[in-house]
């Protein structure tokens, strides 16, 4: 298989909620739900970065689409990292999750690896990981 992850969906609780927490918390930009007037079909989307995606898609209607009933959360099923350029800018993340209303599950620190970096669970206990890792810096 070639990797070509190009969406990454989280299942949610409250669409609207999200949106909120992702739009109006962090500043990611969206063009807001679309897809409303379908059954199972509300989503938004996210542009993260060139080719990927971000989607919040209520949790039944991940569940109905993909045909399993639907499931219990597990806040240790999936972390998404978020690498940063410094550990200032870990701290100003964290300060900015915390102030959309996340919880902040484990501040920022050292690591045993040689960076520094922190976690935070968004309103449906999405778990996030904030780093600040000098071997694989982003190239923005």
């Amino acid at each position: 298989m070639k990797p070509r992850i190009t969406l990454i969906t989280l299942a949610v609780d409250d669409l609207q909620r999200a949106v909120r927490f992702y739009r109006d918390g962090l500043g990611l930009q969206t063009p807001g739900i679309v897809g409303a007037e379908f059954e199972h079909g509300a989503v938004a989307f996210f542009d993260l970065q060139a080719g990927l995606r971000l989607a919040l898609w209520p949790r039944a209607s991940l569940a109905h689409d993909a045909g399993i009933a639907v499931g219990r959360p597990s806040r240790t099923d999936v972390s998404l990292a978020h690498n940063v350029r410094s550990k200032d800018e870990v701290d100003a993340v964290m300060a900015e999750a915390k102030a959309a209303g996340s919880t902040i599950v484990k501040p920022a620190h050292d690591t045993f690896w040689g960076g520094y970096a922190g976690y935070f669970e968004d309103p449906d206990h999405h778990l996030w990981e904030v780093a600040w890792n000098p071997q694989l810096l982003p190239d923005d």
